[in-house]
């Protein structure tokens, strides 16, 4: 008995306390490895859904402790392989309490030779990492997750496993912070691409509130109209002024974000979206119509203001006109007379009733000639300013170059009998059409309705060889250019048998036959091409010579005559001066005369920069209130404000 009982003890023993003894001393074992990060159990297979696959590369634990693989693909577009990796964490599922331990399993890759690698077996291959080794392209499934096919030499292996992958062009993955980073800059390059982005909203949101107040829905809802009226005056005292965005107020986007909510409230609140398109179409045209009587308004002010004198400009020559008078005989004339008929000199023809703007043509002329001395300037003006014009050159010569100012009431062959255009000039009908005050019947184009189309002297650039009997070559100036360089090459130019030579201004289509002549009559559309380019007055270097072979005066009378009723063009001197030079213009270089600077804002800088002679043709003459800032410092160079005639008339930069 007592044998069988020791017999018994010794199978428990055998049986139930030893193998509790091993495993525990196994599990102290393991816990004591697992605190140096280090595996002391060497695991030679593993277990995977069921089957075994034996690995002869890395150490492997068991599919107990194996958790689904967390992948991250990169990408690297400089090169032609693209370079797989991945990680495995491991981690003990026995304790929660044990710190979770990874296991990173590389999968090594030679982009540039083989492809991608799995590290799984020496001879397995990735069909789809082949290819995005070829290409360049990591293919993706449906949901877009990158699809890595793994093939070993077991059958038991996985098929596929997917991997989640971010698509960048470098080898760093891009971290949140960073995307918003690059979110944030690009939210900050179109702020810069748009200053006002925040104006035009608030503006936006007044139009809305505006139309909200006005519907029936919100009129009958007095808390939401208190309510919307407040912040239309909260958004109205944010933009004040306000052009962009940095001129508004820090609470601006307070103010925008308490608008759209007010907003959400009234869309909710509105029912009849139709009764919001019809107010819309409303308001839509009634601006319109407001745009079109303000650009009406603004037309007829700029006219109206290039037509007045300024009040300094007024008192000049009445200033140099009492000096004038106050010389005896012998001061009264210019040295250098005998210089006045020399065809081998260098001849401008200048006809202007304005002082100031004549001296900047002279003083930038002879700044920048060559041999002043050879330089000849004739000045024609009318009565009213004849004594002013010489007073203010008597006392400011042109150095060494010659003046000449003469009246055009001494020209006693321009009379009515001789030119059509003076007898036009001079009837009532023409009288009328300038200076009648009813608006209402006015001629559409303000631009011809200019009385300084009734001035003769508008008009005596076609009478030159009447004027310069014994010249050759004559250059004619406007008085509103600036000379920048010197001129002095115009004179060798050959016209080839033309008689003007002048700058073409077809460069846009308004400069072109049919903008200024009426080419539904017979008379103009049988003789002249409606697309013909045409040219600029301002600066034109005329061939007398050839002037008087072909007789351009008589040209001139004749289409004057025809025009008698004006059914052929409005008034004015270009379009005659198109119909006479018509196949008689020699094209000049375009850097020659540069125009549009009373009218343009957009006149190419370098254009400026180079061109010979620049212009301010238009109504915002450079010597007005209106002329043009940017262009203005071309000009004022030239006229000195600190002289005793300008100082007492308060004439200022």
């Amino acid at each position: 008995m007592m044998l069988v009982r020791n017999v018994v003890v010794l199978m428990l023993l055998v049986t139930v306390v030893a193998p509790i003894i091993l495993y525990t001393d196994r599990i102290g074992t393991f816990k004591s490895a697992s605190s140096r990060n280090e595996f002391i159990e060497e695991v030679t297979s593993f277990t995977f859904s069921g089957d075994a696959g034996r690995l002869n590369v890395l150490p492997q634990e068991s599919s107990a402790t194996l958790k689904e693989p967390i992948g991250l693909v990169y990408t690297d577009n400089t090169t032609k392989g693209v370079e797989h990796k991945s990680a495995r964490v491991l981690s003990a599922t026995t304790d929660d309490s044990q710190a979770q331990k990874e296991n990173p399993i590389r999968q090594v890759t030679d982009g540039n030779n083989q492809g991608v690698q799995s590290g799984i077996s020496e001879k397995s291959t990735v069909a789809g990492e082949n290819e995005v080794g070829r290409k360049g392209k990591i293919p993706k499934d449906e949901d877009g997750k990158v699809k890595v096919s793994k093939r070993s030499s077991s059958k038991n292996v996985a098929q596929n496993v997917e991997v989640k992958a971010e698509d960048q062009s470098s080898k760093t993955p891009v971290i949140a912070g960073k995307q918003e980073t690059a979110k944030s800059g690009e939210g900050q390059n179109e702020q810069m691409a748009m200053p006002d982005a925040r104006v035009r909203q608030l503006k936006d949101q007044l139009i809305r509130a505006k139309v909200y107040l006005s519907l029936p829905a919100t009129k009958n809802n007095p808390h939401f109209t208190r309510e919307l009226r407040q912040r239309i005056k909260e958004v109205q005292r944010v933009l004040g002024a306000a052009a962009k965005d940095s001129d508004l107020p820090r609470n601006s986007y307070e103010r925008l974000k308490a608008m759209e909510q007010s907003l959400a409230k009234g869309k909710q609140i509105q029912d009849d979206c139709s009764a919001i398109v019809r107010k819309l179409r409303a308001m839509l045209h009634s601006t319109e119509e407001q745009l079109r009587v303000h650009k009406k308004q603004t037309l007829f002010l700029t006219q109206l203001t290039a037509k007045t004198l300024p009040k300094g400009l007024h008192c000049l020559p009445l200033r140099l006109t009492s000096e004038y008078y106050t010389l005896n005989s012998t001061q009264q004339h210019f040295p250098n007379q005998e210089k006045l008929e020399d065809p081998r000199l260098f001849h401008y023809a200048l006809f202007s009733d304005n002082v100031l703007a004549a001296a900047v043509v002279v003083n930038s002329t002879i700044t920048h000639a060559k041999e002043p001395s050879k330089h000849v300037f004739h000045i024609v003006t009318d009565r009213l300013n004849y004594a002013a014009m010489r007073m203010w050159f008597l006392v400011n010569p042109p150095g060494k170059a010659t003046i000449q100012v003469q009246n055009i009431e001494e020209f006693t062959w321009l009379n009515s009998s001789y030119s059509p255009v003076l007898k036009q000039l001079g009837s009532q009908s023409m009288i009328d059409y300038y200076f009648r005050t009813h608006r209402a019947n006015s001629d559409s184009n303000l631009k011809y309705r200019n009385p300084k189309y009734l001035s003769i002297l508008n008009h005596l650039r076609f009478y030159l060889p009447e004027i310069f009997p014994k010249l050759d070559k004559v250059l004619f100036l406007d008085d509103d250019i600036v000379v920048q360089k010197d001129l002095t090459g115009l004179w060798s130019l050959d016209l080839k048998g033309k008689v003007n030579g002048a700058v073409e201004t077809c460069g846009e289509s308004f400069h072109r036959f049919d903008r200024y002549l009426n080419f539904s009559n017979p008379l103009i559309s049988k003789n002249f091409d409606p697309r013909a380019c045409g040219w600029a007055y301002g600066m034109n270097v005329f061939d007398l010579k050839e002037w008087k072979k072909q007789n351009i005066t008589e040209v001139y009378h004749n289409w004057q005559k025809l025009n008698h009723d004006r059914q052929l063009w409005k008034l004015g001197t270009l379009p005659p001066g198109l119909i006479t030079f018509w196949n008689r213009t020699h094209p000049l270089d375009r850097l020659w005369h540069v125009l549009g600077l009373g009218y343009n804002p957009n006149v190419n800088q370098r254009d400026i920069e180079r061109a010979a002679v620049i212009h301010y043709n238009g109504n915002l003459k450079p010597w007005l209130e209106i002329g043009m800032p940017k262009y203005r410092n071309y000009w004022v160079k030239y006229v000195d404000y600190d002289h005793v005639y300008l100082r007492e008339c308060n004439i200022n930069p």
